[in-house]
């Protein structure tokens, strides 16, 4: 691998540059110097910078939509799992334990226990989820960079305009 590298306001950006040698990829360190990014027979595998960051702020901004959104849909799923589940389970045992009848898997209470478990682990991962998004987008506000920081804003107030309205709706 040869690296080129000079300082200096004339040079350009060093940029990676692929080419075939007996089939094989090779890479190389070129200078960009007068608007050529590579030599003869090469390509540029590095996308220019000005559509990089533009990438970035799209993915921070998706990133931003979906937290969002997950975090009003747990709320709504919250929601109607105490909708549907009208008796606490703390009455169902009390009612088991006066019956004493015949514990068989079938039984309302048992079944009514099984939903509570699978709502509560989705519940959990759903919350797994959302934790591991608002991770990753600290994570780019943390890079201090002011298109990132203005993509999270933009995002998280296009998804909760976006998400809001399900709230609502029955």
């Amino acid at each position: 691998m040869k690296i080129v590298k000079k300082f200096g306001a004339q040079q350009g950006w060093g940029r990676r540059c692929k080419k075939k040698v007996d089939g094989v990829d090779s890479m190389d360190w070129v200078e960009v110097l007068n608007g050529k990014q590579c030599r003869p027979g090469q390509v540029p595998t590095t996308l220019p910078p000005l559509t990089g960051m533009a990438l970035s702020v799209l993915v921070v901004l998706l990133l931003a939509v979906l937290y969002e959104g997950i975090k009003v849909g747990k709320a709504k799923l919250l929601h109607q799992v105490l909708v549907n589940l009208p008796t606490s389970i703390s009455q169902q045992a009390i009612a088991e334990t006066d019956g004493d009848s015949a514990g068989s898997d079938s039984s309302p209470v048992s079944r009514t226990h099984h939903r509570w478990y699978l709502c509560h682990f989705g519940q959990s991962l759903i919350h797994v989820i959302q934790v591991v998004i608002g991770y990753f987008i600290m994570l780019a506000v943390m890079s201090y960079n002011t298109w990132i920081f203005l993509g999270v804003v933009l995002g998280s107030a296009v998804g909760y305009y976006l998400a809001y309205p399900l709230l609502s709706m029955a």
